[in-house]
């Protein structure tokens, strides 16, 4: 069996009991970075073997993970925050495992955009999840592709990154565009700024961007059909 266990985006509390009771009984732990699942494993006294698993490592070790899989064994995967997959490695290791034959299970659990849609105060009944844009080539041609998405748009962004990313949001979908800029989900720190795009600008460019953000832009108007 493969679990993909979500864990917490910031408050240890948020994990689940079935996350803790899985890690604890799987024969290995495949973690994003062994060191910060390490401590997380430390504070609920779970001890068991774990294997760096990441975007620079997944496509040489995934054929290995798979034959363990088949040889009988537990394999759970956490992120070093959230669901496994999204925006982290998680997803190649289910496809390869799906394709052998092996059952695969994620959790609920744990995710920063889901949280940050809800209290956006934004539509969340229909919307789209872009994560991370490209840094550099292809992110002007993808925003433009987005320029006419009516649904809410979902973005996540380096605190070095979100006054440029305001800045070229404004550019495309116009600087009324509503918007919630939300960081550090479900820490000490949290903070909601919601408005337009030109008032989150103003309020990142007078206060330095810092922890993990989510972006999230209310979608343009539906056009009238003809």
């Amino acid at each position: 069996m493969l679990y993909l266990v979500p864990t917490p985006v910031g408050n240890l509390e948020d994990i689940t009991m079935r996350a803790l009771r899985v890690l604890k009984e799987a024969d290995l732990i495949l973690a994003e970075d062994t060191r910060t699942s390490g401590l997380l494993l430390k504070h609920f006294e779970i001890h068991r073997p774990m294997l760096s698993y990441h975007k620079f490592n997944e496509h040489q070790t995934v054929a290995g993970i798979v034959q363990r899989l088949l040889a009988g064994e537990t394999v759970a995967v956490v992120s070093d925050a959230g669901t496994p997959g999204i925006s982290d490695p998680g997803f190649l290791v289910a496809r390869e495992a799906i394709r052998a034959g092996v059952e695969v299970s994620c959790l609920p659990g744990a995710t920063a955009f889901v949280p940050a849609l809800v209290a956006s105060g934004l539509p969340c009944d229909k919307f789209c999840f872009e994560g991370f844009l490209p840094q550099k080539k292809g992110r002007q041609t993808r925003l433009q592709q987005l320029a006419s998405e009516t649904r809410t748009m979902v973005f996540y962004e380096s605190p070095h990154r979100v006054v440029k990313a305001l800045q070229q949001f404004i550019e495309v979908f116009g600087a009324e565009r509503p918007v919630a800029v939300c960081r550090e989900i479900s820490k000490v720190h949290e903070e909601v700024v919601r408005g337009t795009l030109t008032e989150a600008l103003a309020h990142f460019t007078a206060h330095e961007p810092r922890g993990e953000f989510v972006i999230i832009v209310g979608g343009g108007e539906m056009k009238s059909e003809k």
